[in-house]
């Protein structure tokens, strides 16, 4: 089942014309997976410190539909897709809530999970598998 997370635009998110910087977009992308990981009882700063695996996103795209402003009121949507036994996507809507509800931007990243010391493929640790599934 796909993850919401809510959020308010803060100004900390905005650039001098007063709408979310285009990289910021990423950014709130990436806080809804990590709340969506901590949600189903993931330790962050576990899973993000370098125990041997680590998770790069290796490639991202983005689409944006409609500016934000400071003081909206949003939803990321995330859903995971596998891709590979190493490596998975996700699918990530920001919505402004309304009314009317309006789709900002549509994003997806796409993470490999690699061995640290080697840097080579491996397959995903069980609880990120169970993440995966459970999300997806």
């Amino acid at each position: 089942m796909p993850f919401s997370y809510h959020r308010t635009i803060h100004f900390a998110d905005t650039d001098a014309a007063g709408v979310v910087f285009f990289a910021n977009y990423l950014a709130l992308c990436h806080e809804a997976y990590e709340e969506s990981l901590a949600a189903t009882g993931i330790n962050i700063a576990r899973f993000f410190s370098d125990h041997g695996i680590i998770i790069p996103i290796a490639r991202s795209t983005a689409d944006y539909l409609r500016p934000m402003m400071c003081g909206e009121k949003i939803r990321v949507t995330i859903t995971p897709v596998v891709l590979s036994e190493n490596s998975f996507a996700l699918d990530c809507t920001i919505a402004k809530l309304g009314p009317p509800e309006k789709i900002a931007a549509r994003i997806r990243t796409e993470h490999v999970c690699i061995a640290s010391a080697t840097r080579t493929r491996i397959a995903f640790p069980a609880a990120l598998a169970d993440w995966i599934k459970a999300a997806g």
